[in-house]
């Protein structure tokens, strides 16, 4: 027995048809936006994973490049179908598939939602990775010389100045560090000594407030 029976013309059928193309269409071009979004992320990470902690994060623009590309091609397979079933000859040769492609879209969709909460919670440990990373490369931004760690330095400077940041928290991160090499300081002297907790790098020169800054 049929429930919610609904009868269409062939009007409205077609009008239907050019509705769920258009949305279709919308869908897909979603899937594109998402799959650029996980590349994007991927390649932010990669570039700066040196400031990133030891933690399996890939798989968050994984994810979003895996969902970009299944959208895009469920959804064009739908406006596929959608833009045949307005000729009733081109219909019946995707009606034996109708069934099972409902199914998987019903069940993409339940993944997305799944894949989406994931995404969300990983932002705290995405968050962590970066904190930790970070505090451990500001602790070997003075090892300009040992291998390994020489370029530490220069990937901080970057940091700092394209996002105009200062530390990790906040400018009085570097006060809580020897960030200087000690090649390049005479500990013997009072004045070297309590200058070293009131200063920063020059790359954090434009961030507020101002302190002593050494290059």
């Amino acid at each position: 027995m049929a429930v919610l029976k609904v009868k269409f013309t062939k009007t409205r059928r077609d009008k239907l048809a050019q509705i769920l193309w258009i949305l279709n269409w919308i869908s897909v071009v979603t899937g594109i936006i998402l799959f650029s979004l996980g590349l994007f992320l991927k390649v932010e990470l990669k570039k700066r994973e040196e400031l990133m902690a030891e933690k399996d994060i890939q798989y968050v623009p994984n994810m979003l490049i895996a969902v970009g590309l299944i959208a895009c091609a469920i959804n064009f397979l739908g406006g596929k179908i959608c833009y045949d079933c307005v000729d009733s000859t081109k219909f019946l040769r995707w009606k034996l598939i109708m069934l099972p492609y409902i199914v998987c879209t019903f069940f993409f969709t339940l993944c997305v939602l799944v894949g989406a909460l994931m995404c969300y919670s990983m932002h705290w440990e995405l968050e962590e990775a970066l904190d930790l990373g970070l505090m451990q490369a500001m602790r070997f931004y003075k090892d300009t010389d040992m291998p390994g760690r020489c370029f530490l330095k220069h990937t901080v400077d970057t940091l700092q100045i394209q996002f105009q940041c200062c530390g990790n928290s906040g400018y009085k991160d570097w006060f809580q560090i020897q960030w200087i090499s000690n090649r390049y300081l005479d500990m013997s002297k009072k004045e070297v000594v309590d200058r070293l907790p009131t200063t920063r790098p020059i790359s954090t020169m434009s961030i507020r407030p101002r302190t002593r800054t050494f290059g």
